[in-house]
């Protein structure tokens, strides 16, 4: 048992070198003398270990219990027998430890236990190490690129810690060469049987978020908030900011001195394209900023619970709000997390000239088939009465106003927008009234021009009985 001494010796000395708590090394041991001295042993007995603190050693014991009349002579002995073996005193009920001697271990359970002792230290640091790394998801380290396994980057970032960077967490736009040093963050731990698995990205956001809080003293220090970041590598991000100072603009805080801040990120990531747009608790707000570097005429909420906005540009900032492929427009959507659809000031004119249209030929117009106004706004104004266009025409700006929550610019716009179309649907219906007028006229004439005399009539049974006379004598 010399070589198990001397691990339960050393103790201290492990816990250092492997970083754990020496009470688990202690545990480990005590365990794998257990299991070892049952394999040798084979009595049955109940057995126990535990580390002597002055002696250095493990102390080996089996616990039975005292009884009148023993059953199972493995964990049971009589009071006769408790007191030839501590001494005078024992009652029926004690526990008694009785100490086994380590010496009768061999070496193979020696052996054993060591092998066991090992085990246990290597299981207790992977767990050690698991529990540090999950705690550590997000978080910018650097390390250097030891060498490639099928598509995956093996990443050293210290302390023996080799973590991986699969496929989907490397940028297109990147390629690193052996050896060379490198910035991730970690993205995942994976537990695996042959230990926890770090997994890193260079994909992430997070690694955008981490980055502008190295160049950005004032996002470092609270001043300036990142609220949101999005990206496709190696092509182009969004991050939203925000100031928790009036007197400090947060994207020019970001943006720095010449851009020198933003540059140096732009750098690290190898040319990738930063949108840096200051964030809105209005969506509307938001997705106009976030659309940049296009100019945005005007934001429409079409469903707030399906988070739905319209966004209208003039016709020539209509492609470069979309962005090549859709890009813009989808990473700003998930930038603000909103759906967003773009429209430029022509295509609008062409839709609300076709629905004045459809609303002024129509025989009713509900509310409720006018863009703008939402379910929730046409249950309001059903509360008051209002279910037609003449009746929103002829409602006050203050009630539409108060009704549905509006400013008095945008009751107004509604109220004209409902008037346009009642005198229209009005004009239109009169112009209708005057041509059923003047069919109905001309209808009249052509009637008194077709009528026939009796004479006519009359005339005409004549010459029909005079032909039939003629007929008759020809025949005889």
């Amino acid at each position: 048992m010399n070589s198990l001494s001397s691990i339960a010796q050393n103790i201290e000395v492990l816990s250092r070198e492997k970083k754990i708590d020496p009470q688990v090394i202690i545990s480990a041991i005590e365990d794998a003398v257990v299991t070892a001295s049952r394999k040798q042993f084979k009595s049955g007995e109940d057995l126990h270990a535990r580390y002597n603190t002055d002696s250095g050693t493990i102390e080996l014991y089996a616990v039975k219990t005292v009884v009148e009349e023993v059953t199972d002579s493995s964990r049971e002995m009589t009071v006769d027998e408790a007191n030839a073996e501590v001494g005078e005193g024992a009652e029926v009920g004690d526990m008694l430890e009785i100490p086994r001697p380590m010496e009768d271990l061999g070496r193979i359970a020696a052996q054993t236990a060591k092998q066991i002792i090992l085990q246990k230290v290597r299981e207790a640091e992977r767990n050690m190490i698991y529990e540090e790394y999950i705690s550590r998801v997000g978080e910018l380290i650097n390390g250097f690129v030891k060498r490639f396994e099928g598509g995956r980057t093996i990443v050293d970032i210290g302390a023996g810690i080799e973590a991986f960077m699969p496929k989907t967490q490397q940028s297109k736009a990147e390629t690193f060469t052996q050896s060379e040093r490198i910035r991730v963050v970690i993205c995942d731990v994976h537990r695996d049987i042959k230990g926890p698995q770090v997994e890193v990205s260079r994909t992430s956001p997070d690694l955008l978020r981490r980055l502008f809080e190295m160049e950005v003293p004032e996002i470092y220090d609270g001043t300036v908030v990142i609220k949101a970041a999005v990206r496709e590598p190696g092509e182009r991000a969004k991050i939203a900011v925000v100031s928790n100072e009036r007197d400090v603009d947060p994207v020019g805080a970001c943006v720095g001195m010449k851009g020198s801040r933003v540059q140096s990120i732009i750098r690290e990531l190898r040319g990738e394209k930063i949108d840096i747009i200051e964030w809105s608790e209005d969506p509307a707000i938001f997705a106009a900023h976030a659309l940049s570097p296009a100019k945005v005429s005007r934001v429409t909420v079409i469903d707030f619970e399906s988070r739905k906005l319209q966004v209208t540009v003039e016709n020539d900032q209509q492609s470069l709000a979309i962005g090549k492929r859709g890009q813009n427009v989808r990473l700003a959507a998930k930038l603000v997390g909103w759906d967003i659809d773009i429209r430029s000031e022509e295509e609008m004119k062409r839709e609300i000239a076709s629905q004045m249209e459809q609303m002024i030929t129509a025989s009713v117009v509900s509310l409720a088939s006018i863009e703008g106004i939402s379910a929730s706004d046409y249950a309001i104004l059903s509360e008051h009465g209002i279910e037609t266009i003449e009746q929103l025409a002829e409602a006050s700006i203050d009630d539409i106003s108060d009704w549905l929550d509006l400013s008095i610019d945008e009751a107004q716009e509604l109220l004209e927008m409902a008037v346009a179309i009642s005198d229209a649907r009005r004009k239109r219906a009169e112009e209708e009234t005057l041509e059923t007028e003047s069919v109905d006229e001309v209808a009249g004439d052509d009637e008194s021009g077709g009528e026939s005399s009796e004479d006519d009539v009359e005339g005409g049974s004549e010459l029909e009985s005079e032909v039939t006379n003629e007929a008759d004598e020809a025949h005889e």
